[in-house]
């Protein structure tokens, strides 16, 4: 793992947002370091690369302690960082000896002692070596310890021993399973990787004989040594279009889920159109929200590990797919990594359309990361390349993006002529979805200029589009507008109502996060109206939510104990 992903993964272990997460492994570090100041704490780095991966995660503190493992003997950090060096070696015979008793009984490690003895000499005192004899060996009940080691004695390595008493079927799957790049693998992406529908049995057989675990049900992993040499075996072994093939198959199963995860997600998203996916995979068959979150959340590294494995069509397509989870777990430098590769696919793809998109998409992550300036530059590219095409709506969502760019700095002005000239195109070109979300955009802008009597027949008119169109996500934000427009009104009961009607719809779609800051609001206006308790009520609502999203409360404390 590269060491700013580590910074980053235990940053937000310790309970920083992901949007606050910084860019670039120094600002990481130095964020970790005080994240991690006057804690005490246990920093466990396992299975570290070597210094350099290392040192960046140190904290800057004397309360916490950290214990790292590594095949390294990492000597910079003992001469340098102070670390004391604690070497493992194997197991001694006892140990070993014990191990085996301990997992077949002593029954059975008594009766032939010299193979026992045998087998202990040719594992090395290696303590992954031991537990797959162990396993193979609990898998057979009825196997003399005498043929174990005269198993052992035919082979190279243990794990060869092992794996060459597998199936025909489950070493073929023991062997694509190394071509899989994440930390652990579900059955359904070794469905696809097999091209088979049913290899829960092989994967049985796999963990039987100690190749696999499977460390959460349903997800399997392997040593890494053993992913290793699987993946050695992948490419000396499995014949060239074989391996080919189920390479596709992979990114195919990937690709085809997460592009499900992302409408779900994000239903009102101009879609990409995606190839057939090749015979024998198997996507999985993800049916709400919750779903694609945590198939997402659980697969992000493998999507993000795949982006550089495929061809430049499938480059983009899977960064386009990954957006909606990143933007809603606020990941906003992930977010403008991503759309940097899907760029520079792009590039080489050299097909105008989606270079203007991608240019776009890029210009909306950067501009989450607070990045206006850059985010106008690749707005204004994308916006001469829609012009090129002819596509009046390419052209519309631009100008909204740049308008977008003002919003941060508070100049709405700047962002409501964007707007306009967004509504201008849409219209022009017959785009009613789009015609809806600019004059929502419109009605907010006039509304944060303190302009409510003009915001409010816009935001009634896009209303009525959306309902019309059946959006419900954009119903929903454009009734949060109506209930801000009522409360600057002055009309806390016509606010109360919109803002109720808000809340009831998120949790129809099933956006949480939505729900929450809606809910805030809500509590404002009641508070604002003299209803102390239903202000209360609302806060709290909120509260639980983020509670429960780990996200932080200290906004809403401050309504409920101010």
């Amino acid at each position: 793992m590269d060491p700013a992903e580590a910074a980053a993964r235990l940053l937000e272990s310790l309970g920083v947002p992901p949007h606050r997460v910084p860019a670039g492994l120094d600002a990481r570090a130095a964020l970790l370091r005080t994240e991690l100041a006057g804690r005490r704490m246990l920093v466990l780095l396992d299975n570290a690369r070597d210094t350099a991966q290392v040192r960046p995660l140190l904290p800057g503190t004397g309360t916490c302690l950290v214990l790292v493992t590594s095949r390294d003997r990492l000597a910079g950090l003992i001469a340098s960082d102070g670390a004391t060096p604690i070497t493992l070696g194997g197991f001694t015979p006892d140990e070993a000896r014990h191990l085996l008793t301990r997992r077949l009984g002593t029954a059975r490690t008594t009766a032939d002692p010299g193979s026992v003895d045998e087998i202990i000499s040719r594992c090395d005192g290696l303590p992954l070596a031991l537990a797959i004899v162990a396993a193979r060996a609990a898998a057979h009940p009825h196997l003399p310890m005498r043929d174990l080691a005269a198993g052992l004695r035919r082979e190279r390595t243990v794990p060869a021993w092992s794996y060459h008493a597998l199936t025909a079927t489950a070493a073929r799957l023991f062997r694509l399973l190394g071509l899989h790049p994440g930390a652990d693998i579900p059955v359904a992406a070794a469905a696809s990787l097999a091209g088979a529908g049913r290899v829960r049995p092989l994967l049985g057989e796999l963990v039987r004989a100690g190749l696999l675990a499977e460390p959460v049900p349903g997800r399997f992993a392997f040593h890494d040594v053993l992913r290793s040499y699987a993946t050695e075996l992948a490419h000396t072994v499995e014949p060239d279009p074989d391996r080919s093939a189920a390479t596709a198959r992979l990114r195919d199963h990937y690709l085809h889920t997460a592009h499900r995860a992302a409408l779900l997600l994000a239903p009102g998203r101009d879609p990409v159109t995606l190839a057939a996916p090749e015979p024998g995979t198997t996507p999985e068959p993800l049916t709400d929200q919750d779903r694609a979150m945590a198939w997402c959340t659980a697969e992000h590294r493998t999507l993000q590990a795949l982006l550089d494995r495929g061809d430049d069509l499938h480059t983009w397509q899977l960064a386009w797919t990954l957006d909606p989870f990143q933007r809603r777990l606020g990941r906003v430098h992930d977010r403008v990594a991503t759309r940097r590769t899907a760029l520079t696919a792009a590039e080489r793809l050299a097909d105008p359309a989606v270079l203007a998109r991608t240019h776009r998409d890029l210009g909306h992550a950067l501009t989450g990361a607070d990045r206006q300036a850059e985010a106008r530059a690749h707005f204004t590219c994308a916006l001469d390349g829609y012009a090129d095409l002819g596509d009046l709506v390419g052209q519309a969502t631009v100008e909204r993006g740049i308008g977008a760019t003002y919003t941060g700095s508070g100049q709405y002005d700047k962002t409501l002529q964007h707007c306009l000239r967004a509504e201008e195109l849409y219209r022009a070109a017959g785009h009613r979805p789009g015609i809806a979300q600019a004059l929502n955009e419109i009605g907010s802008m006039h509304a944060k200029l303190g302009e409510f009597r003009l915001a409010l027949p816009r935001c009634e008119q896009a209303l009525a589009l959306f309902r019309a169109l059946g959006d419900r996500p954009g119903e929903a934000a454009c009734l949060a507008g109506l209930g801000g427009i009522h409360h600057g009104l002055g009309d806390h009961a016509r606010a109360i109502e919109h803002y109720q009607q808000t809340v009831d719809l998120w949790v129809t779609v099933g956006d949480r996060g939505e729900e929450a800051a809606t809910l805030i609001r809500l509590g404002d206006v009641h508070d604002d109206a003299g209803e102390p308790d239903a202000a209360g009520t609302a806060w709290r609502a909120a509260r639980s939510i983020l509670r429960e999203a780990g996200r932080p409360t200290a906004e809403i404390e401050a309504r409920l104990h101010g």
